[in-house]
């Protein structure tokens, strides 16, 4: 994965994002620590799972899996009814999860970006 700590993923850009869209930022907590999290996004026809991660110490617990629901939950509530993440071909723990979420691996789609700085 690629921070972009100065551009998209700066913390002036996320602050901006959280507060335009605060329910899309979703975190798992044990108590008061954060050992998960998702970012949803949506163009308004589809929905987007972003970033998800779990702390290597909370995984196999079906973490993921409710931050995968709860993306979807909050997303639906947008109207939105497909619902997609870009994983990386070699992430076979990404791809088993989301297959076993009920996602398709979809291998005819080429991912194509065009960014107008390095950092965007």
């Amino acid at each position: 994965m690629h921070i972009r700590g100065c551009g998209r993923d700066s913390r002036q850009l996320i602050k901006a994002q959280m507060k335009e869209n605060p329910d899309f930022f979703i975190g798992a907590f044990e108590g008061s620590r954060l050992i998960g999290s998702a970012i949803a996004s949506s163009d308004g026809r589809k929905g987007w799972i972003n970033r998800l991660s779990v702390d290597p110490g909370f995984r196999r617990k079906g973490i993921a899996r409710a931050l995968i629901a709860e993306a979807e939950e909050v997303l639906r509530k947008r109207g939105v009814q497909v619902f997609a993440a870009l994983i990386v071909d070699s992430n076979e723990a990404s791809k088993s999860l989301f297959k076993k979420c009920g996602y398709t691996e979809l291998g005819f789609i080429k991912y194509f970006s065009k960014r107008e700085s390095e950092e965007a």
